[in-house]
């Protein structure tokens, strides 16, 4: 492959992953917008609590409920995920200088791979300390490792292109 076949591909897949980042951070915002529109959608829109259902309906219910008490009652919670959303906005920020500078700004890709690992233990550990089901956590992980794949794949193209710059001309 060459260089500028590799960059491009590079591009391309980091690209996606701040998408996803960027994705991630806005989805943050309207939490109990989109757990109603969900609940619409799944025919649920209707229950005034998650008594009588069971399995993923149960669970989608109970964090509905559990949004609109704490908006009703403590709306200063949610100041928390708006941080949060901001968080991914931001780490999104940090991926654009290895987009721009591959070689020179590896380590944000090397930083980026030890976060999404890290996710596994967080949402293993601290999963059942909030009470998460155990299939909730295990899409929590699936993030860690499907943003792994693409930071990852970039990192070997960037050691491709490393190659080129330092081959001799």
């Amino acid at each position: 492959m060459t260089a500028n076949k590799t960059l491009r591909h590079y591009r391309v897949v980091l690209l996606l992953f701040i998408a996803g980042l960027i994705v991630s951070g806005v989805t943050a915002f309207p939490l109990l917008w989109e757990l109603r529109l969900l609940c619409d959608w799944l025919g649920l829109g209707g229950a005034p609590s998650p008594e009588g259902y069971s399995g993923l309906n149960y669970w989608i219910l109970t964090v509905r409920w559990g949004l609109e008490q704490m908006y009703a009652d403590h709306p200063w919670i949610a100041y928390g995920t708006d941080w949060l959303a901001f968080a991914h906005l931001v780490l999104a920020v940090f991926f654009i200088g290895p987009l721009l500078d591959p070689v020179r700004n590896v380590w944000v890709l090397k930083a980026g791979l030890i976060a999404c690992v890290l996710v596994l233990p967080l949402a293993l550990v601290c999963g059942p300390l909030r009470g998460i089901p155990f299939a909730w956590r295990l899409i929590d992980c699936s993030f860690g490792i499907f943003g792994a794949l693409p930071l990852w794949y970039c990192l070997v193209l960037t050691r491709r292109l490393e190659a080129v710059v330092n081959s001799p001309a």
